[in-house]
């Protein structure tokens, strides 16, 4: 069998390396801590787990229930339904309901566990329908909701639920999980690649090891190169030198120079001008007051290339107002 053809028929690393505990959760101590608590005292409420995506928010909800079920009774006693799922009222009064009403012998003080992932998804009449579902068979079963925006999940379902905060991972917390990674599968690499995987994740571990994965699959070899290939996005040594060329010698010329090698790549406005801001806030040598102009012009361009006018000519009129700061 090929090196290839084997890494295909591999699970998925993010699945393989999935904490199955909560004491494995990366990230947000205090609200795990809390998620322990819980499970240590049996009774778990309705909740609801808002955060990023890729930073654990359903991954800790599978270890709460494994814990406080047990691995036999986990996959009988617990539904998932994530966004793949129609979850229109339909689902909720038949699927969801007809799962509330099954009975199945628990320990006393355990409640059968509904797992609805991307829940800020649902339509307001689905959540509306699952309001008086979570009132009606609450001595049985408790609604756990991972969503990315709180917002979207009417009052109603707040206010019965308790609600925790997932924020993103830090830098030092996602290079730990890729080192492991890295020392399970033998990977190959250096810093640079390392530091790519961490700038192109921001916090999201998710995508961190994904990417770390496709880049092994890809080249072998994990490098910043090889990374920047897979995610498709142009090198930010290469962003920082446009910026530095308008920044502090007015260089019109070589920036532009450097943006048509870009543009010739076939990257696009938004991939460039994207960059272009997360490069800014990092940016050595240049004074606070500079550096918020900068961030200014190219919040502009961005906010232009979003509406849709993203043209070569809108980047050059970025770099030039940035070249005018000087």
């Amino acid at each position: 069998m090929s090196k290839n053809l084997a890494l295909s028929l591999e699970l998925p690393w993010v699945e393989k390396y999935r904490p199955h505990k909560l004491d494995d959760v990366v990230g947000n101590e205090d609200t795990v801590e809390r998620l322990k608590l819980i499970a240590k005292d049996g009774n778990i409420p309705h909740m609801i787990i808002s955060g990023l995506p890729g930073i654990g928010k359903t991954t800790s909800v599978h270890c709460l229930a494994l814990e406080l079920l047990g691995a036999q009774l986990y996959k009988s006693a617990t539904l998932e339904l994530n966004a793949s799922d129609d979850r229109g009222i339909d689902v909720v009064r038949n699927k969801i309901k007809q799962f509330a009403q099954t009975k199945i012998q628990l320990p006393p003080g355990r409640h059968k566990i509904v797992i609805l992932d991307e829940a800020d998804s649902m339509t307001p009449g689905a959540q509306q329908a699952l309001r008086r579902t979570m009132e009606l068979y609450s001595n049985t079963t408790r609604f756990v909701f991972a969503c990315n925006q709180l917002l979207k999940i009417i009052e109603p379902l707040q206010l019965r639920c308790a609600i925790l905060r997932y924020t993103k991972l830090s830098d030092a917390q996602v290079l730990k999980r890729l080192l492991e990674v890295c020392q399970a599968e033998d990977v190959k690499y250096n810093d640079s690649g390392l530091g790519a995987l961490i700038f192109t994740a921001e916090g999201d571990m998710r995508q961190a090891i994904n990417n770390l994965q496709s880049t092994v699959a890809g080249f072998g070899f994990v490098n910043d190169i090889n990374v920047y290939k897979i995610v498709d996005q142009p090198h930010p040594l290469v962003i920082q030198k446009i910026l530095s060329c308008c920044i502090a010698d007015s260089n019109i010329n070589e920036a532009l120079s450097l943006l048509d090698s870009l543009w010739s790549k076939g990257y696009s406005a938004i991939d460039i001008v994207t960059l272009s801001f997360k490069v800014a806030k990092t940016i050595p040598n240049v004074d606070e007051g500079k550096r918020l102009d900068v961030i200014k012009e190219i919040g502009y361009t961005h906010m232009r290339v979003l509406e849709g006018v993203s043209t070569y000519l809108q980047l050059c009129g970025m770099l030039s107002k940035i070249c005018l700061l000087q």
